[in-house]
């Protein structure tokens, strides 16, 4: 009797999804009146809407969360779907989703997105450019301190190839500074660089991050990071150098993990940003005893049975499940999106309004990822894409039988 109490108090954690909510349902604002953006729609229900179940999960205590919990999980497929069908060429509208559809938001797979592409493909693995860990190294940070394809294009145009034995403070620091006086942004607007000053004492961010890079090279760095027993050691690597905060080590840690310097899981350490923190508040109203780190890893083991439970179709990136730097970036998303579609639910920071308007790039992309990932080999072969949105009954077929569609290819984002 007591085990029977005991298993039905754990059924009871997690409450059974109503009928009408087992039909297939939308992200908040998939339907034609926006008035009702709080709402979920059930489709088979009749057109009536009901209101997001709160759904306990037992953990250390329980785990509480709010309806943008479920629009966590619904973004992440709708997002990915979103990345299929323009990887197709599929006509708009990609999405019914009007938040998604106005607003600019990021890929639910890091290394999908444009800047994380080329920094793989134009970056990190050229074959006309020294391969050794320092030069390597050396082009990546250096494309990740400015984060803007722009100004990697511009200085490779300026100075030639850019390698680490040709590095010139000077040189670069003129190509840097003429384009500055001629009105050009030469930093990304995805995440503010401290500028330095205090560190290095140059009155320019962008003198003082070479000096930063300098000083990572005098320090064998790259040689550091290969010797990294972990992802956390590298992250503290990083952490060491004046001007980097949490944030950018993990996002450095994360980008020097693409190359052959390190080999780490991205199962295996993560570090929120400000966006993903304010994400983890808007989901969940009782974080159960953990941590910020600790449910973010909780969301990515769990992902299958809370995709499965919500009865959603992800997409995954050729059979790779999202890495715990993905589910972290997509709660800072999510943060983003209930702003709009969950105005009520408040964040840390108290924002309101989402920045950035969507404009799609013509510019093609040839997908290509980490070759330790065995990705490549899967496009290549014709798996593009191996899942797609439910609708498709030859989910799974090479890419020449879906919509004749080959992989390997250009396709514009």
């Amino acid at each position: 009797m007591k085990t029977e109490a005991k298993n039905a108090k754990r059924r009871r954690a997690t409450p059974p999804r109503s009928k009408s909510n087992e039909a297939a349902v939308q992200l908040p604002l998939d339907i034609d009146d926006a008035s009702a953006s709080l709402l979920w729609t059930g489709a088979g229900s009749g057109g009536e809407r009901h209101s997001a179940p709160m759904v306990i999960v037992q953990h250390l205590s329980p785990l509480k969360v709010t309806a943008a919990y479920e629009s966590y999980w619904r973004f992440a497929a709708e997002r990915q779907h979103i990345f299929f069908k323009r990887a197709k060429r599929a006509p708009q509208p990609w999405t019914r989703n009007s938040v998604l559809s106005t607003y600019k938001f990021t890929n639910a797979y890091r290394a999908s997105d444009r800047v994380s592409q080329y920094l793989i493909r134009n970056v990190i693995y050229r074959n006309d450019l020294p391969g050794s860990n320092t030069e390597v190294f050396f082009r990546i940070i250096l494309f990740k301190l400015f984060n803007k394809i722009e100004t990697w294009r511009m200085l490779e145009a300026e100075l030639g190839p850019i390698t680490y034995s040709d590095y010139s403070f000077e040189r670069y620091c003129n190509v840097l500074g003429r384009a500055m006086q001629r009105g050009e942004t030469i930093y990304s607007a995805a995440y503010i660089m401290p500028p330095g000053s205090s560190a290095f004492g140059y009155p320019s961010k962008h003198q003082n991050h070479l000096r930063l890079l300098e000083k990572m090279m005098k320090d064998q760095l790259p040689d550091r990071m290969e010797g990294a027993g972990s992802m956390q050691t590298a992250f503290e690597l990083f952490r060491g150098y004046p001007t980097i905060g949490d944030f950018l080590a993990y996002q450095f840690a994360t980008d020097v993990n693409y190359s052959m310097i390190t080999n780490f899981s991205e199962m295996d350490f993560v570090i929120p940003g400000p966006g993903a923190r304010d994400g983890l508040r808007k989901c969940f109203q009782d974080f159960g005893g953990l941590n910020e780190p600790e449910l973010i890893r909780f969301v990515a083991d769990t992902q299958e049975h809370e995709f499965e439970r919500f009865g959603i179709d992800f997409p995954s990136l050729w059979g790779r499940r999202l890495q715990l730097i993905d589910c972290q970036n997509l709660f800072c998303e999510i943060d983003k999106f209930s702003r709009v579609a969950h105005p009520e639910i408040a964040g840390r920071t108290g924002r309101m309004r989402i920045k950035q308007k969507f404009s799609p790039t013509n510019e093609p992309i040839e997908f290509w990822y980490p070759p330790k990932w065995g990705l490549n080999e899967r496009i290549l072969s014709g798996a593009f894409p191996n899942e797609v949105s439910g609708d498709q009954p030859n989910a799974g077929r090479s890419a020449a039988g879906v919509n004749g569609v080959k992989a390997g290819v250009e396709y514009g984002l």
